[in-house]
């Protein structure tokens, strides 16, 4: 009886867990949308500079500046490097978050890389249960996997002593 408890309990506990997921995954898309919004601003400013100054590209800008001579120019072209291989990457991130499914956009969230943005998002989380079906699925599914993950040990020590005793009783 008491395993039965604690392994409903497990499952609750790995329940409201999973359904955390799809919550905290939206709240990821917003903080990355805001970010993207940002960068995509100061790229769309890289490229106006870029045409009033009557380079190719802002790649060619960027060269150009590179080569100079004054180290503060160097510098802020790095600086926008920096800036527009950032945008590249939240282009992905945006199209992962638009696109993909649960299993996506999980993946990405928990990647090691990624573990700055995922820290800034849980900052300003609030527990909640999701309200799409894919949601309350993928919690479901992933509440039975992590209740099973974890009680797989208790089971097969169970199956265990009840051999043992199944043997000496002969």
């Amino acid at each position: 009886m008491i395993v039965r408890l604690i392994d409903k309990l497990v499952f609750g506990g790995a329940l409201i867990l999973a359904l955390q997921v799809p919550q905290l995954a939206d709240h990821y898309q917003q903080f990355i949308s805001g970010l993207y919004e940002s960068t995509k601003w100061q790229v769309d400013k890289y490229q106006e500079n870029a045409v009033q100054h009557e380079y190719s590209s802002v790649e060619a800008m960027i060269e150009h500046h590179l080569q100079n001579d004054v180290p503060s120019v160097r510098s802020d072209a790095e600086q926008k490097l920096a800036t527009i291989d950032l945008y590249k990457k939240l282009e992905n991130a945006i199209s992962i978050f638009q696109n993909g499914n649960i299993l996506n956009k999980t993946i990405y969230m928990f990647n090691p890389a990624r573990v700055g943005y995922l820290r800034k998002t849980i900052v300003n989380f609030k527990l909640g249960i999701p309200l799409t079906l894919s949601g309350l699925t993928f919690g479901v599914i992933a509440g039975l996997i992590f209740n099973y993950i974890i009680t797989l040990p208790f089971i097969l020590l169970a199956r265990r002593k009840k051999r043992v005793r199944d043997r000496t009783k002969y």
